[in-house]
């Protein structure tokens, strides 16, 4: 996986950052889900390396990463705190200013870094959500069922961590394994084995549940918006399209939005990587 690519680790003020990098050409930063690492990228960024260089990195908390310490109000696991990270690590790494996507929670802290970082975030790809204010917002009991994950991982320290280190291969990917290659499925479970980790990834649902819901809902009412052009990918397959108006969504928080639905589930980088790579160059290729 990933030929031609270095991995590398960037101290950023408040974290430690894994990563791993390739290609050239304009920046390109790749943000990963849960329960996953930077590895969830080995279809795509190759593809993408041919015309960028390609960062790819751990989030806080998540594969090699470092796990900052929780605190009561969860914002160390913020998305803020996260977008930070990626702002400082970009800087190190000398780029002042890239094209950013991400999915599932990675895009979240993408928006994010859109939002607070407007100068820094050239263009955004988001994989597969809507944000995070307004799941929560317009939740009911198919959203319940469906993501109850995001309510049981956000329950307090320490039920979900005991519940999840008990049986980890049992909690996580429960609803199948067989779109991952099995490398990258052995990378993912040996971060999620670590208790640091399983703490980390609970704290990041806390999060999303106060700290992160709160900065959405302080957006949502000042009329913050996403300035840089915003492409939404989305599984035809998974939750996304039977649930919301995805472009409608996207465009009461951003000026410029575009894209689509792809013929898989939810994890479109390692299901659909040929059609995901061709929509993300399409997007972000005019625009270097």
């Amino acid at each position: 996986m990933f030929a031609g690519f270095r991995l590398d680790r960037v101290d950023v003020a408040e974290a430690t950052i894994n990563l791993r990098i390739g290609g050239s050409g304009p920046p390109l930063l790749l943000l990963h889900g849960f329960p996953q690492t930077h590895v969830m990228w080995h279809r795509v960024a190759p593809q993408l390396a041919g015309k960028f260089t390609v960062i790819c990195a751990d989030l806080r908390g998540y594969g090699d990463s470092s796990k900052p310490p929780s605190a009561p109000d969860h914002a160390p696991y913020s998305k803020r705190a996260m977008a930070r990270d990626m702002v400082e690590m970009m800087g190190a790494l000398g780029f002042a200013r890239f094209h950013v996507v991400g999915h599932d929670r990675g895009g979240r802290v993408a928006y994010r870094m859109a939002l607070d970082h407007p100068e820094r975030v050239a263009s955004l790809a988001v994989l597969d959500i809507v944000p995070t204010g307004e799941m929560f917002r317009r939740a009911d009991m198919d959203f319940g069922l469906g993501y109850w994950h995001w309510f049981f991982l956000a329950q307090k320290y320490d039920l979900p961590e005991r519940v999840i280190a008990a049986n980890t291969d049992g909690f996580f990917f429960h609803r199948g394994r067989d779109v991952f290659a099995p490398e990258a499925m052995a990378e993912y479970k040996r971060c999620y084995d670590d208790p640091a980790s399983i703490h980390a990834m609970c704290e990041d649902y806390r999060a999303g549940a106060t700290f992160d819901f709160a900065l959405d809902e302080a957006d949502r009412e000042s009329g913050n918006r996403i300035t840089c052009p915003l492409l939404a990918l989305w599984g035809e397959r998974g939750h996304m399209p039977r649930w919301y108006d995805v472009l409608g969504i996207w465009r009461d928080w951003a000026d410029d939005v575009r894209g689509g639905g792809i013929d898989c589930g939810h994890y479109l980088a390692e299901e659909a990587p040929e059609a995901t790579s061709e929509a993300l160059m399409a997007f972000l290729s005019p625009m270097d």
